[in-house]
């Protein structure tokens, strides 16, 4: 493996059983399993977000979350952007592209001696850590003291290995050019 491409949601983007598809088994909470049905597991690596679905379905479930979808603000964007940088230079990450959209991430990453969830799970934390200390957590209000935030983040990633530099440039074209699919600018990460 030269790199991989890893794609990762806030918390509410892409539910366990979104008509799409999802690479959930179960869905954990009767409220998302009453409205949107059973889990619906994917065992292929290509993606489905371009799959035909019943969006007023998907938006209805959507409803029935414990806490409202999270969408990045272009500021929380920002420090999500600072929290990649710290986790890339304490653990030596080399980050070949990457965009951070209102409610998803397109991270291209070169091969590392971790794991691709091992590296994406450290980008949410220096991400998530940047967001606290900035006072920008999607759910701060939520605080309670002695209580931890809940996550902003889905728990998974979905990610692709790429094995060739054709493979990788591939992934990095579609990384610069995927904010443009949601009518907003290029995006440039130091």
């Amino acid at each position: 493996m030269r790199a991989f491409h890893a794609i990762f949601s806030a918390y509410g983007f892409w539910l366990p059983n979104d008509p799409r598809s999802s690479w959930s088994t179960w869905v954990g909470a009767w409220e998302l399993f009453r409205y949107g049905g059973k889990a619906t597991k994917v065992d292929t690596t290509r993606s489905v977000a371009a799959r035909q679905c019943d969006f007023a379905r998907r938006q209805e479930t959507k409803r029935h979350l414990k806490h409202a979808p999270v969408i990045f603000t272009g500021v929380q964007a920002r420090a999500v952007g600072q929290g990649f940088y710290i986790a890339s230079q304490k653990a030596g990450y080399r980050i070949l592209a990457c965009a951070i959209l209102p409610d998803h991430v397109h991270v291209v990453a070169a091969a590392h001696r971790n794991k691709p969830t091992q590296v994406v799970g450290h980008l949410k934390r220096e991400a998530t850590l940047q967001l606290v200390q900035q006072g920008l957590h999607p759910f701060r209000r939520l605080y309670e003291a002695g209580r931890p935030l809940p996550s902003c983040w889905a728990e998974k990633c979905w990610k692709v290995f790429l094995d060739t530099r054709a493979d990788e440039q591939r992934a990095i074209r579609y990384v610069e050019e995927n904010p443009a699919k949601e009518g907003k600018p290029r995006q440039h990460w130091s």
